[in-house]
């Protein structure tokens, strides 16, 4: 009797552990917390807690609270293979993770191997915000979902709006040297050759991802080389620190960028005084004429004192939970399978479609650009600027085709 009343004592808290396990569902967020991507990651994980907070606030889903379980990658795609087992470990059988295309591709594999191997217990990868294109075309997976716009539905929007611009002559491109800077690099040079051959590319730079702390060599050639425009899918403090370097030195050219809104670019447009001369192409932004959508920024920088960069995770989170109840399951086959084809009003209006053949998210995407706004309006970074819509994309316009050949479970 003693032996069986120790085993039992024994065994009371892995039973509670394993009934509380089973009463959270657990979303593991892989991404940098550390290192020269930690400002991005930071305010991610603000982001996906809040969310979580909301849906916890509405019931969770399916009557489960969401739990964010925060993994740091350190932007390492082989650190964030190590953070992956340790979720999957731990009863996560969803992560999230956006930072980084390297990273995204590396999880992607693992995942649907892992998945392959390990039947009855699936985990989903949500992708907020990798963009190489690669990750919907000959690497699709499954298991994969992306909600931000890949890097060639950006560059054809962007390169459509600069097009008509006649006083863009002389672009420089300058980009981070992995799979996603490489994109955007190759993208802007054939898609600016076609639309408008007129216009010179007079540098082409990659450079170390988050490695670099002064730009001004950079900036340098920029002024050196005439340019009068810079095409940039730079993002953390890669963009922070090249507008910085671009501020200190005086540069005053127009800049076209995917990630100029992240921490410490808003200020740096400021300083170098360049009133509505840096563009950024979004799912959203703070000023968007949408009035569900300025409710949820004035609420979130109440609570989390940051703007929004991340439209997109609020799109993600809620069909997460749209789809547990289409599913009436959290089986992660089920939900996937829930999430196919699934439309869904966005968060900054309009319609969104999760594309069944490869798994990528199409939506109105904006162009926006950052200076001088009426008084009223979201500034950033408490610089008295913020975005203005320059131009808008409607979903149907933002399809392009994929090679994907999807293997189903």
């Amino acid at each position: 009797m003693k032996r069986f009343l120790a085993a039992v004592a024994i065994a009371a808290p892995m039973f509670a552990s394993a009934a509380i396990a089973q009463e959270t569902v657990k979303l593991g967020y892989i991404d940098p917390l550390s290192g020269g991507g930690a400002s991005v990651g930071e305010g991610g994980l603000k982001t996906f807690q809040y969310l979580a907070d909301e849906l916890n606030a509405k019931g969770g889903i399916l009557g489960k609270k969401v739990e964010i379980v925060p993994l740091d990658n350190k932007t390492n795609p082989q650190e964030s293979l190590i953070q992956a087992q340790k979720a999957i470990d731990s009863g996560v059988r969803y992560v999230t993770q956006g930072n980084g295309s390297s990273v995204a591709g590396a999880l992607s594999d693992f995942l649907t191997k892992y998945n392959e191997r390990n039947p009855g217990k699936e985990v989903l990868y949500f992708n907020y915000a990798a963009v190489d294109p690669v990750l919907t075309n000959d690497k699709c997976s499954f298991w994969h979902f992306r909600w931000d716009a890949n890097s060639d539905i950006k560059m054809e929007a962007l390169t459509n709006y600069m097009k008509d611009t006649p006083a863009i002559k002389k672009v420089y491109l300058i980009n981070q040297d992995y799979s996603f800077g490489q994109s955007v690099r190759t993208q802007a040079r054939a898609m600016l050759a076609k639309k408008r051959p007129d216009i010179q590319i007079v540098g082409d730079e990659l450079h170390p991802l988050l490695k670099i702390s002064d730009f001004a060599p950079y900036v340098a050639k920029i002024k050196a080389s005439g340019a009068d425009t810079v095409v940039s899918g730079n993002w953390g403090q890669d963009i922070a620190l090249l507008l910085k370097a671009a501020a200190d030195a005086g540069l005053k050219v127009s800049w076209y960028t995917y990630y100029a809104g992240g921490a410490g670019g808003p200020t740096a447009i400021k300083q170098a005084g360049l009133n509505h001369q840096v563009f950024q192409i979004t799912e959203g932004f703070a000023n968007v004429e949408h009035k569900q959508s300025q409710d949820f920024e004035k609420a979130f920088r109440a609570k989390v004192d940051l703007s929004l960069w991340y439209p997109r995770a609020v799109n993600e989170m809620r069909m997460f939970a749209a789809a547990a109840e289409k599913a009436k399951s959290l089986d992660a086959v089920k939900v996937a399978q829930a999430l196919e084809d699934m439309k869904f009003e966005v968060l900054n209006g309009g319609e969104g479609i999760m594309r069944k053949d490869d798994h990528q998210f199409f939506q109105p995407i904006y162009i926006s650009s950052f200076g001088e706004i009426p008084a009223g309006q979201f500034d950033e970074e408490k610089t008295g600027w913020g975005w203005k819509q320059v131009a808008k994309v409607d979903t149907a316009q933002t399809m392009l085709p994929t090679t994907c050949k999807m293997e189903r479970p």
